[in-house]
Parts: structure tokens; sequence; C-alpha cells
């Protein structure tokens, strides 16, 4: 058992970083709406959740390159997304963007480009031109770094039957910008 160099000094287990990103996906994803497309699989059960334990760049890729191959292989019915959650290894959000363009070779290497992609979710998340505290950066602000492997067809599909669906990353940044920060921290008040 180790510790959560993210969330202070209580013993971090498989079971409550898992624990912890249904709660963001409940309460911040699906409760803001920031994802119209997350409810649906959530209700299904057909979020893969996976916490990597690699401490270092070459064991997430490792752990990535397995995911990618589960997921690719998989029925959609079955696993439609997956969540490979890694707490314990590129907490700098810079490091971690680095490491996106990693991510993105890894699907280009598995000829898997057109088929999956990468997206991206960090507890530090700062988009190129926000200021750090700008609560736009909420939208993919998750508990723990977490790479969120996508079906390309199924992202298709559910844009297409959404209307408006470029305006999404618009209203998530107004509605959190209008919720504030102190609307984000009573979200996890108990």
């Amino acid at each position: 058992m180790t510790h959560d160099p993210l969330h202070g000094d209580e013993p971090l287990t498989d079971d409550a970083i898992i624990a912890a990103m249904r709660e963001w996906l409940e309460k911040a994803v699906i409760g803001l709406n920031l994802c119209p497309f997350a409810k649906a699989v959530h209700a299904k059960r057909q979020i893969r959740y996976v916490v990597s334990q690699a401490t270092d760049e070459e064991g997430l890729l490792e752990d990535l390159l397995h995911e990618l191959q589960l997921l690719a292989a998989a029925d959609a019915a079955d696993i439609e997304t997956t969540l490979l959650i890694h707490p314990f290894v590129l907490g700098d959000f810079l490091d971690y963007n680095d490491f996106l363009d990693i991510a993105d070779a890894a699907v280009e290497e598995l000829s898997l480009e057109g088929v999956l992609q990468v997206a991206s979710f960090h507890p530090r998340y700062q988009f190129a031109d926000a200021d750090p505290d700008d609560m736009g950066n909420f939208s993919n602000r998750a508990p723990y770094p977490t790479l969120h492997l996508l079906r390309e067809d199924s992202v298709d599909k559910a844009v297409a039957a959404f209307p408006d669906a470029d305006r999404i990353y618009e209203a998530n940044i107004e509605a959190l910008r209008k919720l504030g920060p102190e609307g984000w921290k009573a979200l996890w008040r108990k």
C-alpha cells in the first residue's frame, strides 16, 4: 500500500482511486453535464477503470499499449471506453502534457489511428491560454492524472447525435465560471 502524492497522507488503494474517479465522474462530468455522452456509458457500466502502478513513463507506456490493444479487441457493448488512471507518475502537468505526444505515438504505433484516441485529465490541467485558477480548466481536472481511451466511431456517433456538439467546450467553460470556486468545492462536501 502506498500513500497518495496528490491527496494527502491516507493510504492509497486501487479501490479508493477508482471510487474517487467515479465520484468525480458522477458529480462533475455527469452532474454538471460537462460531457453529455458520459451518462449512458456510465449507466451501462461500459467504462473500464484501470489503475496503473507505474512510477515512470516507461511503465505507463507499457500499460497504455496494453489498454489500447485490449480496448481495440473488446466488444463496445462490454467496454466502450477506458480510464487509465496513473496516480504515481506524471503528477507535474507539464510533464504529463508532454507525455500526450507519446500517447498519440502509441496509438499510431499500434495502427489504431482513426480507431482509438486519447483524451486527457489531470488534477492541475491548464489550457494553454488560461490562467492556472481559471475555472474553465476544471472541465479537464480529475482527481488523478488519467489517460481517457475513446473509440473514435463512438465519438463520431455521439457528436452527430448531439445538436451543437462543437459548442460543448464553450458551454462547459461558461458553466464552470458561473459555478465558481466555491460552487466547485461544494460539489465535494459530504
